[in-house]
């Protein structure tokens, strides 16, 4: 009677183990797995403060697939203002708000010491792309009657550029540009091209700007995950000529 009992005490632990193994483990592991992230459930406009009508926490159990810049709270983003347009079923990351209002050059407040911003003139209506521009765009850069051998270089440092403004004159940017004239509304063209950059291309930049005539042009315009990827590899040609002693040498 006792064995019995020992044999029916063995096989209930037994089953309970394999149990456990099989089903509990695998969903405590999941759960310990699991974390969230913010999506937007509406349309959600530059510059809009975020009501949480708008945004919902999502679980996961992919983490990896996540970029580091998501947001993982509701309450993170609530009373946030949206720095540019996040539309329907988009992740909310901490590159699109921000606890401030969005001001005037909003595009300045970015910037962290490695990546800063220039301007260089346009010396010409065609050279600037006909004033066609925006915020945002990925250029390249090319400097034509460079030096006292009038060559015109395409640096490699300069082949992926993203633009933060375009300016006129006044200094006033794109978009913001219209100036009274009589009772008709006139586009100011534009003067100067504020660009995205970090120290190399910056002294590259302005070398160029004293010493030829700066022309781009349009490489992309689009969604903004895929203008980074522009960036990125523009990151990595920098990186590689550094380490190779290649980057565009500047004349004095």
């Amino acid at each position: 009677m006792k064995l019995a009992t020992k044999r029916i005490i063995i096989g209930c632990s037994a089953l309970l183990i394999g149990v456990y193994i099989c089903f509990v483990s695998p969903y405590l592991q999941k759960m310990k797995s699991q974390t969230t992230f913010v999506r937007a459930t509406q349309e959600i406009k530059k510059g809009e403060k975020i009501s949480s009508t708008k945004v919902r926490e999502i679980k996961t159990t992919d983490s990896e697939s996540l970029p580091q810049t998501s947001i993982k709270t509701k309450d993170s983003v609530v009373g946030k203002y949206a720095i540019t347009d996040i539309n329907k079923d988009d992740n909310v990351l901490t590159t699109k708000i921000s606890k401030n209002r969005v001001a005037e050059n909003e595009y300045l407040y970015g910037l962290d010491g490695k990546n800063q911003a220039i301007s260089f003139t346009i010396k010409n209506f065609a050279a600037g792309l006909s004033g066609k521009l925006e915020t945002g765009d990925i250029i390249s850069i090319l400097a034509a009657d460079y030096g006292e051998d009038k060559e015109t270089l395409k640096p490699a440092e300069l082949q992926y550029v993203r633009v933060l403004a375009v300016t006129n004159a006044k200094g006033s940017d794109k978009n913001d540009e219209k100036v009274q004239k009589g009772n008709e509304e006139e586009n100011e063209l534009p003067t100067t091209i504020t660009v995205q950059v970090n120290d190399i291309q910056a002294k590259l930049l302005a070398t160029l700007e004293e010493n030829s005539k700066m022309h781009v042009t349009l490489v992309y315009r689009g969604t903004t995950n895929n203008a980074e990827k522009f960036i990125k590899k523009q990151e990595e040609t920098i990186n590689l000529l550094a380490s190779r002693n290649m980057t565009t040498p500047i004349k004095e």
